[in-house]
């Protein structure tokens, strides 16, 4: 707005967030300016807070208030599974159906020459020394199925020693999908990784 420069700073910050395009911004903005001020010292505090506690864990990655996340401090998991995820919201995605019960490594990202993300992003000296575990038996990487997440998953598995399996999370059709509304590359995805049925 020409007369609102502080409105302006806001919703050029708002803008800068994944998902968040200019009429987004500025309808966020508005909201808080008008029918939601209250919330607004409460979301720069919280905002502080999280940038003062927040840090990474140092054995996989994912966010956390302590030295290690709540994951790599559990007693009950399975240390000889790693499983590998591009972000803490991936990580939290897996966690959430409660099918794994292994360790992660977060990536925070994928590899993306064109954005200039390369390997040295991707904290591969922390993967690496994970890597380098007596106990891992497995690798399954679970990054997404798009071409960074396809090149990343390559790359990472190069990257793994003999003797340790390396898998890649299923892709196929969704629960409730209908086949005919259904790209040709999960479908063809789906019928390559077809399995038995349960007796």
């Amino acid at each position: 707005m020409a007369d609102v420069p502080s409105m302006d700073a806001l919703v050029a910050l708002l803008r800068r967030l994944p998902g968040i395009g200019p009429r987004s911004a500025q309808r966020i903005s508005y909201e808080l300016l008008v029918r939601k001020r209250d919330l607004m010292p409460q979301l720069a505090a919280a905002l502080q807070q999280a940038h003062a506690v927040v840090r990474f864990c140092k054995r996989c990655n994912n966010l956390s208030e302590a030295p290690l996340c709540a994951v790599c401090r559990s007693e009950h998991r399975d240390r000889s599974i790693l499983c590998v995820v591009e972000s803490p919201a991936d990580l939290r995605a897996i966690e959430d159906t409660g099918a794994f019960v292994g360790e992660f490594f977060v990536l925070m990202g994928h590899l993306s020459p064109l954005d200039g993300i390369g390997p040295e992003a991707l904290h591969i000296d922390r993967f690496s020394a994970r890597l380098g575990e007596a106990d891992l038996r497995e690798v399954i990487f679970a990054t997404n199925p798009t071409l960074e997440g396809e090149a990343t998953a390559q790359f990472l598995a190069g990257l793994v020693p003999g003797g340790i399996t390396i898998s890649r999370i299923a892709r196929g059709v969704p629960v409730g999908g209908e086949l005919e509304y259904v790209d040709r590359s999960t479908l063809g995805r789906a019928l390559h990784g077809r399995r038995l049925l349960d007796d």
